[in-house]
């Protein structure tokens, strides 16, 4: 091995030993790593600039990449990090609150996720528009399906590329059940319970009759929401809705035809549209980062340094996150995008 290679590798050691003593004193003010690369709603965003224009106002791209979903703790330094759902309705929020800003676009890449985090997203996107008169338009990227289509509803506007994955408009619950395999194995579990639904969709038995249509209840009262959105988001019958919302996915240019997005193009063609509708020329597009902090590029760098982005729509944060059932606007396909 070259002198170069052993120094190189010396190097990341020592940054990998620095990042961990840094962590183990930042933890113990902040309690978790996420506090690091970002925030709370109280974040100050640094702007970059996307498209530099005529300086008579701005822009702002956000972008939604990979499952919504909030985690229970922070990513390991060897994990890369996909969509922060924290950081995003922060973002959000300071986009609403920027008085120089002038519209939003959000840029979907997901298959959905959490019932509960996609209305968060829904509901500040109505606030956005009803109190801060802003428009916000959407451009789809290759997936934006279930709940990424419960946010993007509400939008003014909605683009898609012709081949983008859209629609599975439905709501799901799943659990595995490992009881056969555990007889198999002779492996039983012992259950004390205060009531006889505390242990439903345990995956060491069969489901009820009883438990099933407690749950299917549950996932009935979700799907009513999710088919309310879409009917006054886009406009549509609710009785028209209906039959899209059967949880079959939709091309980019099936969608158009159904009256689910307003156009096709890429984010090019939704940023001129916007500008257009805006009325005040070529304004600037700007992004948000987070600010600077040498513990966060440490750990950005080592993430970098070990491994590629693998899980590019954290699907794998999805699985970790999943240990308990929960209701999901979701597109399934067994968790698996090739």
């Amino acid at each position: 091995m070259s002198s170069k290679r052993w120094f190189a590798l010396g190097l990341a050691f020592l940054l990998f030993l620095l990042s961990i003593a840094i962590s183990s004193v930042t933890t113990r003010t902040t309690g978790q790593w996420a506090g690091w690369l970002a925030s709370g709603d109280d974040e100050v965003w640094h702007e970059k600039v996307i498209e530099k224009g005529n300086g008579q106002g701005k822009i702002v791209v956000l972008y939604v990449n990979g499952v919504i979903q909030e985690g229970y703790d922070a990513p390991s330094i060897f994990e890369t990090v996909t969509y922060n759902h924290r950081n995003f309705l922060s973002m959000l929020r300071h986009a609403s609150q920027d008085h120089l800003v002038d519209g939003i676009i959000i840029r979907i890449n997901s298959p959905g996720g959490g019932v509960v985090e996609s209305a968060e997203i829904h509901d500040l996107i109505l606030e956005i528009q009803e109190e801060y008169r802003k428009p916000v338009y959407i451009s789809m990227a290759s997936l934006a399906a279930s709940g990424g289509y419960y946010i993007a509803a509400p939008a003014d506007k909605i683009f898609a590329n012709e081949a983008t994955i859209t629609g599975s408009l439905g709501v799901i619950m799943q659990a595995i059940n490992v009881s056969e395999l555990a007889d198999n194995l002779g492996i039983r579990t012992e259950t004390i319970k205060s009531g006889p639904y505390k242990d439903i969709m345990s995956s060491m038995r069969e489901m009820t009759e009883a438990e099933r249509e407690i749950l299917q209840s549950i996932i009935d009262d979700s799907y009513e929401k999710f088919v309310d959105v879409i009917a006054n988001g886009r406009q549509i019958a609710t009785k028209e809705v209906r039959k899209l919302a059967d949880g079959r996915i939709y091309s980019g240019k099936q969608a158009l035809d159904l009256g689910l997005v307003d156009g096709i193009g890429n984010i090019d063609v939704v940023i001129d549209v916007m500008r257009q509708d805006i009325g005040r020329g070529d304004i600037d597009v700007v992004k948000y980062e987070a600010p600077f902090s040498f513990p966060g590029f440490l750990t950005m760098t080592m993430q970098n340094m070990v491994s590629k982005n693998q899980d590019p729509l954290g699907l794998k944060q999805l699985i970790r996150y999943s240990n308990s059932p929960s209701l999901m606007y979701l597109y399934d396909a067994d968790y698996k995008m090739e």
